[in-house]
């Protein structure tokens, strides 16, 4: 093998070394902050969890109980099924609701 084509050889070669090196790096980086992302994102979610468990919970609870507000029994304000059995019901026996 001649010197010109050894030489050409040991740089392709290093090359491929600190590209293999620098894809590793790469790699590794992009692990970790998958990781951290996951990690963020558990914490964040535990933590309006634990507000929701510990603050808002017991407070609409304790509402409900006192009165202070009525929740509207469905989403919306919209009736519920009880409700429009009622309307239906008042409706059949011919009386106004």
């Amino acid at each position: 093998m001649d010197p010109e084509t050894k030489k050409l050889l040991e740089e392709t070669h290093a090359l491929a070394k600190d590209s293999h090196r620098m894809l590793r790096s790469v790699r590794r980086h992009q692990v970790v902050t998958d990781f951290g992302k996951f990690a963020l994102w558990l914490i964040l979610i535990a933590i309006a969890g634990y507000y929701y468990l510990f603050s808002v919970q017991p407070a609409i609870e304790r509402y409900k109980t006192t009165g202070v507000f009525d929740l509207p029994a469905a989403f919306f304000g919209l009736p519920t099924s009880a409700e429009i059995q009622k309307l239906i019901d008042s409706y059949k026996a011919g009386q106004k609701p």
